[in-house]
């Protein structure tokens, strides 16, 4: 991986989803960021997979990260019985060119916790062999990068409460998350 300062010719998508916007951006070799930006949380009792998702800005051709990025976004949020079935985009963000804790435990969180789960900052801390890591986990869902692909949304506190998930309305997003995906195992 090439660093990201000034090599990568960078593209971003702007997407209109049930949560609010979602700038994803990136280049030929992957997904950089996805940034959740003017929270929009749909009512609570607007929980229907076929929420709202929309392209809004970007290029016509996208590049291939972006566009596989967006097309798993948009099953995540319209059709997210099929998320298992399509493939993760490439990362290129400088966290994953390392080997470090919170590489780690994002790569251990996206591989076992699935739709529907939820996973306390002390199970996954054990689940990375370090039982005493739950802070530490905290701090690690703070630098995801590539929040719903890796989804930190599904880490809460061991006493059953969410959790913080950004700032601000952020925590409305994070519960919204939760239900649509408790609403779609369901199903």
């Amino acid at each position: 991986m090439a660093p990201i300062n000034g090599i990568c010719k960078m593209e971003e998508v702007l997407i209109k989803s049930a949560v609010g916007e979602i700038l994803v951006s990136g280049c030929k070799e992957g997904v950089h960021e996805i940034k959740l930006q003017n929270y929009a949380v749909l009512e609570p009792g607007a929980k229907d997979a076929s929420a709202p998702f929309k392209v809004c800005e970007g290029p016509q051709e996208m590049i291939a990260s972006l566009k596989q990025c967006t097309t798993w976004l948009q099953a995540y949020f319209c059709e997210p019985w099929l998320i298992e079935k399509l493939p993760i985009p490439a990362f290129h963000h400088p966290l994953f060119d390392k080997d470090s804790f919170n590489k780690t435990v994002l790569l251990a969180l996206l591989e076992k916790v699935k739709m529907g789960e939820t996973i306390s900052y002390k199970g996954l801390a054990e689940a990375v062999g370090n039982d005493k890591a739950a802070r530490a986990v905290g701090g690690a869902m703070r630098t995801n990068p590539v929040p719903l692909i890796i989804p930190c949304h599904r880490v809460i506190c061991s006493d059953g409460s969410i959790g913080n998930y950004g700032s601000g309305r952020a925590n409305d997003v994070k519960r919204w998350l939760l239900a649509h995906e408790k609403h779609v195992k369901d199903m």
